[in-house]
């Protein structure tokens, strides 16, 4: 009796086992760039340069420079916000770096061979 289902040979077909290659080399970029990245920072400014904050790929502030005009103790509220503000934007420019540059392994690709999952 013959087998059922499978492949002739029971090996994988050449083009399954090229684009299992392919997915391995990709995964394999996306963890060196991963690695490249996490080690990274962006660096942010908000009030005309009164607050900086650096981030790491990590998404982890590492640092916080404020000039001394913008610390007012009467105005505790707007020193806060050009800090979130600051922090926001060089988050946001780590995220849109990070994804542009997964993006140029992946092909563009939403999940793996362009299916979401």
């Amino acid at each position: 009796m013959g087998k059922r289902g499978g492949f002739p040979g029971g090996g994988i077909p050449g083009n399954m086992g090229n684009l299992m290659k392919q997915a391995q080399r990709m995964q394999k970029q996306m963890e060196e760039k991963t690695k490249e990245l996490e080690e990274k920072e962006w660096e942010a400014s908000a009030g005309g340069g009164a607050v900086t904050v650096k981030v790491s790929g990590k998404k982890e502030i590492v640092s916080v420079k404020l000039s001394k005009e913008v610390v007012d103790p009467d105005d505790i509220e707007m020193l806060e916000d050009l800090i979130v503000a600051a922090a926001n934007e060089a988050l946001r420019k780590m995220e849109e770096e990070s994804s542009a540059v997964m993006g140029d392994i992946t092909g563009g690709l939403n999940g793996f061979g362009g299916f979401p999952f």
